[in-house]
C-alpha cells in the first residue's frame, strides 16, 4: 500500500470530520465533528493535524489544536495532541502521524490530555510527562442552600460582567467551544469562574468533569452549591474536580483510586503552568 502523510487543511475538514463520525464516535454527527474539529479562538493554525490516505481515502487522523499564549511571562506556541484514530488495516502507520506533529517547528509546549492507555508510555519515551491528577468525584445532591452566602451565575452576558481583566480574554476565545461550559460562584465580593464539560463514564453521560477554577477558596465553599445546580438544572449527578485545580476537598468529595492521565512536554514548563483551556477538552464534545 501507497500511504501519503499530509496535514489536515480547511478543504480536508469535512472529510476528517466524515471520517472520524464513521470510525471513532459515531455518536457525534459529522457536521458537529466538522464544528469541532476547528478551534473558535482566534490565531493563525498551521493545520488541523494530519491525515493519512491510501489512494485518496482517509485511514488515519490525529487532530491537533493550537494557541498563541503568555506562560510564566513569555509567549509561548501550544499544540495540544487530540483525537488519534488510524484503521486497524494501516496502524502499522499511527506513529507517522505523531511524529509529524511532534517535527513541527515553532511549538514549545505540546499537551496531550486524553492519552489511552496504549499512549501513555509511549509519550513518556518521547519526553512527556504526567500531570498530578489526583481527582475528586462529588456526588451531586439535592442539598439545602443557605440564601445569599453563595449564588450561581451562568447567563453567559452575566457571566462576562463578573470576570476581571485577565479571565475575559481566555473566556470570549472559549464561550462558542462546544464542549466548554462556564458559570461563576459568587461569594459576597469575591467570584469564582468554574469552566466544566460534560463527560461520559463507561458509556454514561452523568459526569461533569472541571476544566478551571478561578479561585478554590471560593469553589470549596461553593462545592455543594455547584454540585446542586449541575444536579437539578443540568440533569448531571457527579462532578469530576482535579486536586491541583481546586485544591483537596473535603466532605462529600471522594477521592478516586485511579486517575486518568493527562501529559505535557515543555522543557520549560512546569506543571502549574499548563491548563485545559485551548485543547481537545474544551472543543471535542462527546
Amino acid at each position: 500500500m501507497t500511504v501519503e502523510l499530509a496535514p489536515i487543511g480547511d478543504g480536508d475538514v469535512a472529510a476528517t470530520a466524515a471520517f472520524l463520525h464513521a470510525n471513532l464516535n459515531e455518536r457525534v454527527p459529522a457536521d458537529v465533528w466538522e464544528r469541532m474539529v476547528v478551534a473558535p479562538w482566534p490565531g493563525d493554525a498551521p493545520n488541523r493535524g494530519f491525515l493519512l490516505r491510501d489512494e485518496g481515502r482517509i485511514v488515519g487522523v490525529h487532530l491537533a489544536f493550537y494557541a498563541d499564549r503568555v506562560i510564566a511571562g513569555k509567549a509561548v506556541r501550544v499544540c495540544n495532541l487530540a483525537a488519534w484514530c488510524v484503521l486497524p488495516s494501516h496502524r502499522l502507520h499511527s506513529l507517522k502521524l505523531l511524529k509529524a506533529l511532534l517535527a513541527q517547528s515553532g511549538v514549545d509546549l505540546f499537551t496531550d490530555f486524553s492519552p489511552s492507555g496504549s499512549v501513555v508510555p509511549l509519550n513518556r519515551r518521547l519526553g512527556f510527562q504526567e500531570l498530578d491528577t489526583t481527582t475528586f468525584l462529588v456526588p451531586g445532591l439535592p442539598w439545602p442552600s443557605v440564601p445569599g452566602r453563595i449564588t450561581v451565575v451562568s447567563d453567559p452576558t452575566a457571566v462576562e460582567r463578573l470576570l476581571d481583566p485577565r479571565e475575559l480574554p481566555v473566556y470570549r476565545d472559549h464561550r462558542r467551544a462546544t464542549a466548554a461550559h462556564h458559570l461563576v460562584l459568587r461569594q459576597g465580593d469575591r467570584h469564582c469562574w468554574v469552566a466544566f464539560r460534560r463527560d461520559r463514564r463507561k458509556g454514561l453521560p452523568l459526569f461533569a468533569s472541571v476544566l478551571h477554577v478561578g479561585d478554590p477558596e471560593v469553589f470549596q465553599a461553593g462545592l455543594t452549591v455547584f454540585s446542586r445546580h449541575l444536579l437539578v438544572r443540568r440533569g448531571i449527578p457527579a462532578v469530576l474536580v482535579e486536586e491541583r485545580l481546586a485544591g483537596r476537598l473535603g466532605i462529600p468529595a471522594i477521592r478516586l483510586r485511579q486517575a486518568r492521565p493527562k501529559m505535557y512536554r515543555g522543557p520549560e514548563t512546569g506543571s502549574e503552568d499548563v491548563d485545559y483551556f485551548y485543547s481537545e477538552l474544551t472543543c471535542v464534545a462527546w
